[in-house]
């Protein structure tokens, strides 16, 4: 039973004691009980929300100085880089703090999938993961937009119409997103907006996904439930301390990006005024939709492409019942470890394709990769479930922590 502290400061104590935020940090952040057996690769869920202020705090300096028109928007991010007072940082910051947030949440999700932290209960909380990384690519998606590059401009023709492939209403929705019969300034306005909004949406989810990770408290490497207090320890300063040491090697990784290769996940083509009249010879979206570009370029129907590709996220939430073993962690799982890494090389498999021309052998290559991402989920998966013999588990959590020691 948690008890609320003595808050020796009179202002401190004043003001918690109307609005018990001090009370709720301390509770939430510090004397929070996270099971003692948590390694390193549960520090990229805290590197996730980090990257997240990075984001909007480079973003809303950025937002002063951007004019959201087609005939200034180039231009506007040309004086950001040449003339606003420290404005190529903020720029690159926010360019490759895209790349580092997907970087940090794809390994915290593979993570989830290597321990099986979507298995009960935490269902809700790998559901609301799934959403943020949607939000996450549709924010991204429109932000690639606004320098109005040639790949912008193209990358933003390309995506939106993939939707009137949905009869009926594909051509509406479309058009709803152009503002219009094309891409021109309305769609840029529309993208801008949207842009901004997505993470002050993302940020709320953040929250409820924390909510319900205290609510459930985190999965371990085990994959055991925590069976009493000799299973916990207090969040602070045990994992401030990691998150920190977590922290600098990420922050070093950016820095390094930022200052000496600025431009390594960017398209030279988008240093390129946008022209509807001429089409870029290879037209890529960023290196983080790739697997799912592959995908639905490995479909020869462009509706059932866009399913595919769709579907290729969409699976992931119903991933807690297709898994059908009562064993969470892969560590006790020998046959699924190693289908586990083999999707793993399939993923990157896909996004290498993503990147190539669509001629052979890649379109070959990419539809065999495609279909062995499905096989893995809906039937590999539940297969291995039903089929394999997991090792013994441990008795609690303390026990293999205790003996290691």
């Amino acid at each position: 039973m948690y008890t609320p502290p003595t808050w020796n400061n009179k202002a401190v104590k004043w003001f918690d004691d109307r609005l018990p935020i001090v009370t709720l940090m301390h509770k939430e952040l510090v004397v929070y009980p996270a099971p003692k057996n948590l390694n390193y690769w549960w520090n990229f869920g805290s590197l996730a929300g980090i990257a997240l202020v990075i984001m909007v705090a480079t973003g809303i300096f950025l937002a002063m100085n951007y004019t959201a028109h087609v005939d200034y928007a180039f231009n506007s991010v040309e004086r950001i880089m040449r003339d606003v007072n420290y404005g190529w940082l903020l720029r690159y910051i926010h360019m490759n703090g895209a790349s580092m947030f997907f970087i940090v949440v794809y390994i915290h999700i593979f993570r989830g999938l290597y321990y099986g932290s979507y298995k009960a209960p935490r269902e809700v909380l790998w559901w609301l993961g799934i959403v943020i990384m949607l939000l996450m690519m549709a924010s991204a998606f429109m932000g690639y937009v606004l320098p109005w590059g040639q790949m912008s401009f193209w990358g933003a023709t390309v995506i939106t119409n993939l939707f009137s492939a949905f009869p009926v209403v594909g051509e509406s929705i479309v058009t709803l997103l152009w503002g219009g019969f094309s891409v021109a300034n309305p769609t840029l306005n529309r993208f801008f907006a949207l842009h901004y909004l997505f993470p002050m949406v993302l940020f709320a989810v953040v929250f409820i996904h924390l909510w319900a990770l205290h609510a459930k408290k985190s999965n371990n490497p085990l994959g055991i439930d925590a069976k009493g207090p000799n299973d916990f320890i207090p969040f602070h300063p045990y994992y401030t301390v990691k998150d920190a040491f977590g922290l600098g090697i990420f922050l070093m990784v950016f820095a390094y990006l930022v200052f000496f290769q600025p431009n390594f996940f960017g398209e030279p083509d988008n240093y390129i005024p946008a022209n509807p009249m001429v089409t870029p010879p290879h037209i890529v979206p960023e290196w983080y939709f790739l697997p799912f570009y592959a995908i639905l370029r490995s479909v020869p129907d462009k509706l059932g492409g866009v399913l595919a590709m769709f579907g290729a996220i969409l699976i992931l939430f119903v991933l807690p019942w297709l898994d059908t073993s009562k064993v969470r962690s892969a560590t006790f799982r020998p046959i699924f470890k190693w289908f586990f890494w083999l999707f793993l090389v399939d993923c990157f498999v896909l996004g290498y394709i993503g990147a190539q021309a669509a001629e052979e052998p890649y379109i070959t290559i990419g539809q065999i990769a495609t279909v062995y991402y499905f096989l893995h989920l809906l039937v590999i998966v539940p297969l291995v479930g039903w089929f394999e013999k997991p090792r013994p588990l441990p008795e609690s959590i303390s026990a293999p922590v205790t003996t290691k020691a």
